[in-house]
């Protein structure tokens, strides 16, 4: 008896081997294992279930599956400042020793000196000073160059990581998820789109001709070497708010059925979404609420991202709010940013 008593034993040990082993695959296999299992994660999951099954009537067709995202503040951190901005603030560090005409400029002033108060007392007239200065004038090639000799060299202060190491886990994996499921995803944002398509494939995988963002128009010169596209700020485009839609008429030619932000700057993006006549659409905002993991705003942001009437629309409108603090299991990858909690 004591040797049946064992051998079941054997066996039933075996079985929850079995079952725990089973279960670390399926969780392995989850392709939203950054999210936690609330609302929100069981919202996008049956979305998507029930766009992509042919045998239902929300059915959604391969072609028009368009689905766009905006950037900061929905795909990485926008505080204490955009990555952009902090890009500028350190170009014009960089570039000053060799302009001293520019320390009779009060908006370089506070750039040199860090302070984040007197630039955003600047407003938009200030900021478009210290672009000019740092995005226009050199090739679009050049331009890149800096952008990426920048993310190899600097890292965010509090998180000691490199900025392209600090998209937001729980969003890379919803971008990988939905684009296994048919979806084609682009980026619809008011950071400048040369910019962000340096970044955007290799944090994203989102090939640069699906970045749609701010943008000033080119110049085209042939020299001896090739033709270059020379950067200025003509006719300046400033790709927020209502301006957004606008933009996904223009550059993508389709109403989105899905629309991903954070801010009252996206709510035109998602009010478009939201109203395609043809499909079932979906619409989530992503709520600042995790001041330890990340930040905690809405109302008053540090820098942009301010966050009130979307919440205000979100469930008239039917938008998925999502929950830092209690719908993400992790923000940032621990694998690419070690130290970040």
């Amino acid at each position: 008896m004591k040797l049946v008593r064992n051998s079941y034993l054997i066996i039933f040990m075996a079985l929850v081997g079995l079952g725990v082993a089973f279960g670390a695959r399926a969780a392995s296999q989850d392709p939203l294992s950054a999210w936690n299992d609330t609302a929100a994660k069981q919202a996008i999951t049956e979305w998507v279930l029930n766009t992509t099954n042919k045998q239902k009537s929300t059915f959604i067709p391969g072609n028009k599956r368009f689905v766009v995202f905006d950037n900061d503040g929905t795909l990485w951190p926008e505080a204490p400042v955009t990555f952009q901005l902090q890009f500028t603030i350190d170009e014009i560090k960089r570039l000053a020793p060799s302009h001293p005409e520019w320390k009779a400029n009060p908006v370089v002033l506070a750039a040199l000196n860090d302070d984040l108060k007197a630039l955003a007392k600047s407003g938009e007239k200030g900021l478009a000073q210290l672009v000019t200065l740092t995005h226009s004038g050199m090739t679009t090639t050049e331009f890149a160059k800096r952008v990426n000799i920048w993310v190899n060299s600097k890292k965010d202060p509090r998180y000691n990581c490199q900025y392209n190491q600090l998209g937001y886990l729980p969003m890379k994996q919803l971008l990988a998820y939905l684009r296994e499921n048919g979806f084609k995803t682009w980026i619809v944002s008011g950071g400048g789109a040369d910019f962000m398509r340096v970044l955007s494939e290799q944090m994203y995988g989102i090939p640069p001709q699906q970045v749609v963002g701010s943008f000033a128009q080119g110049e085209f010169t042939l020299t001896k070497d090739g033709g270059e596209i020379r950067k200025t700020m003509k006719g300046a485009y400033y790709d927020d708010g209502k301006a957004k839609p606008a933009a996904i008429h223009m550059f993508i030619g389709q109403r989105p059925v899905a629309a991903f932000g954070n801010s009252d700057g996206d709510v035109p993006m998602l009010q478009y979404t939201s109203t395609n006549p043809d499909y079932r659409s979906f619409g989530l905002l992503i709520h600042h609420t995790d001041a330890k993991r990340e930040y905690a705003y809405d109302s008053r942001p540090s820098a942009s991202g301010k966050l009130i009437e979307g919440l205000t629309q979100a469930k008239s409108q039917g938008w998925v709010v999502v929950d830092m603090k209690s719908d993400w299991k992790q923000v940032f990858d621990p694998v690419l940013c070690p130290n970040a909690p």
